[in-house]
């Protein structure tokens, strides 16, 4: 084929799950062009994951989703964990307020969501949505990526070239394959029977709102699985047994004996029923050269955190600021290498977390079950560790090279006011870096070159003040404010994934933070002069 012919992207992607839905809409919105290849025509009606967390729920809504997502979502509840007593060993909570705003977990109905997202998506015109076309064969040069796809019918095979390949094409994936990729296996494996339910109309069933039932006779989930027109799905989760096949548990007649202490045939659909096997998998490369993975490419794990699909959708997150400073020309590809080390220590502590919680609960064998339970109830259990921050990349660092906190954790989000207009954060200030002072003169007495950089970059700069004050947002909620003074800091840089970069203490500081972030930026190849050039940025 003549080389000429061949199509080019900025970039491709394989697969048509939620994260590529997500990564093709980040990309998308920042003007690039972006073609999908997927091997099937038709999307999976079925659901699997059920829920997103308050962080992923502010990029959904920083992505134009806000309005939609409340009639396609409905917050957690508790999250409880007994034994099979039903005495409580364990409890979350999801409908606390969360750092960005709203409950920490919402619960989805899976096909009624990616409906959403494939309807904000197919709305770009930077997309090319190719369906039925199998990846075959993926391979790079050093100008670009090339895919070899093929029509799952006729047979026909296609080229096309791209900046950079991604590969969010699951847990097989052929990305993953080409850069050679092993996986670390963290020793979780379990089979369980998931059942989807719909209750009839009218119908309001007895059972906990969201609980794992560890009893080790049957360990169980019942938890919320979304919402779609106005009527609420559940689904159970049943662990399979030593003495059980995989094959036996999935008849139809024995789920609904499984159901039966919990719901009636007569009470509720069976919308699926499937025996699925819980695994943790962490790939040991995301990325070489012009080819990278996400999502379950990257990573997989037990769902007793509800965190895969949201694991996967940061990992879009990540990259596409990063890629679109790339693509820009603000950027060589050097950026690319802090991908893996943001991203892969993130979600190991969530596979870890996922493992912890799973632990309890796939135990059938009463002795070991009871021994767990004394444990718990003696207080000899350690509570579940703290949802993880990133702890590598680009965040400010001290002299001894080590991270300054607050960098890495996620900065707070809510409601703010200026002048009459009062919304979200994200809304009124908008997306990118943002520079945030809760001291009003600080920021006027920022240095010219720190001003310099920042506007190159294309930043942000806000005061947040806790009344109405002129040239202030006003912190409404009360989001902003104490969280930076029980971190003790004046100042915090955001980067546009919502993380903090660094903090200042106080406006003697501030020069430096923003120095610093210009010499991390440039140390990844970030074309923009150091703050300490302004006659270069200007110009």
């Amino acid at each position: 084929m003549n080389s000429s012919n061949i199509p080019f992207y900025d970039v491709v992607q394989i697969g048509y799950g939620p994260v590529s839905e997500i990564m093709a809409l980040s990309l998308a919105r920042q003007g690039h062009k972006v073609a999908i290849f997927e091997r099937w025509r038709e999307r999976y009606a079925l659901p699997r994951a059920v829920c997103i967390d308050h962080e992923l729920y502010r990029v959904l809504s920083a992505l134009g989703m806000s309005e939609q997502l409340p009639a396609v979502s409905h917050a957690g509840p508790h999250y409880k964990w007994f034994n099979a007593e039903w005495k409580e060993l364990l409890s979350i909570d999801w409908q606390s307020e969360s750092i960005s705003g709203g409950p920490e977990v919402n619960f989805v109905h899976q096909p009624t969501l990616e409906k959403m997202f494939e309807e904000v998506v197919q709305a770009r015109p930077e997309v090319t949505l190719n369906l039925g076309w199998e990846a075959i064969e993926a391979t790079q040069t050093a100008d670009y990526a090339q895919l070899v796809v093929r029509d799952t019918e006729s047979g026909e095979t296609r080229t096309v070239r791209c900046k950079y390949l991604i590969g969010a094409d699951g847990a097989n994936s052929l990305v993953r394959q080409a850069i050679g990729s092993t996986q670390e296996d963290r020793g979780f494996e379990a089979d369980w029977l998931v059942i989807d339910v719909l209750p009839n109309e009218g119908v309001t069933l007895d059972i906990p709102p969201a609980a794992q039932y560890c009893n080790p006779v049957r360990p169980t989930t019942i938890v919320p699985a979304g919402v779609k027109d106005g009527r609420y799905f559940r689904r159970w989760e049943f662990m399979r047994l030593p003495h059980e096949t995989a094959a036996e548990l999935e008849h139809e007649h024995v789920a609904w004996d499984l159901l039966e202490p919990w719901v009636r045939r007569d009470q509720a659909t069976i919308v699926r029923h499937k025996v699925y096997t819980f695994r943790s998998l962490l790939a040991n490369t995301w990325r070489k050269g012009r080819m990278l993975i996400a999502g379950d490419a990257a990573h997989v794990m037990p769902p007793f955190m509800g965190q895969g699909m949201c694991a996967g959708l940061r990992d879009d997150w990540n990259l596409a600021w990063k890629l679109d400073l790339i693509l820009k020309g603000r950027a060589d590809d050097s950026l690319l290498d802090t991908y893996q080390p943001e991203r892969r220590p993130h979600v190991s502590d969530v596979i870890d977390l996922s493992m912890f919680l799973g632990k309890i609960i796939c135990i059938p064998d009463p002795a070991a079950a009871a021994e767990r339970d004394r444990a718990f109830f003696a207080g000899e259990v350690p509570p579940p560790p703290p949802f993880p921050s990133l702890t590598d990349g680009i965040l400010r660092r001290g002299q001894d090279g080590a991270v300054q906190s607050p960098a890495g954790l996620l900065c707070p989000h809510g409601i703010v006011r200026s002048g009459s207009r009062t919304g979200r954060f994200d809304d009124v200030v908008g997306l990118g870096f943002v520079l945030v002072s809760r001291n009003a003169g600080a920021l006027s007495r920022l240095g010219a070159s720190q001003r310099v950089f920042l506007d190159a970059l294309g930043a942000h700069r806000v005061t947040v003040a806790a009344r109405d004050t002129a040239g202030a947002l006003t912190d409404v909620d009360a989001k902003f404010i104490p969280w930076m003074e029980r971190h003790g800091v004046e100042t915090m840089l955001v980067r546009p994934d919502f993380y903090l970069y660094g903090a200042a203490v106080d406006a003697s500081d501030l020069d430096a933070l923003v120095d610093d972030l210009a010499a991390d930026l440039q140390l990844h190849g970030v074309k923009i002069a150091s703050a300490q050039e302004p006659q270069a940025l200007a110009a």
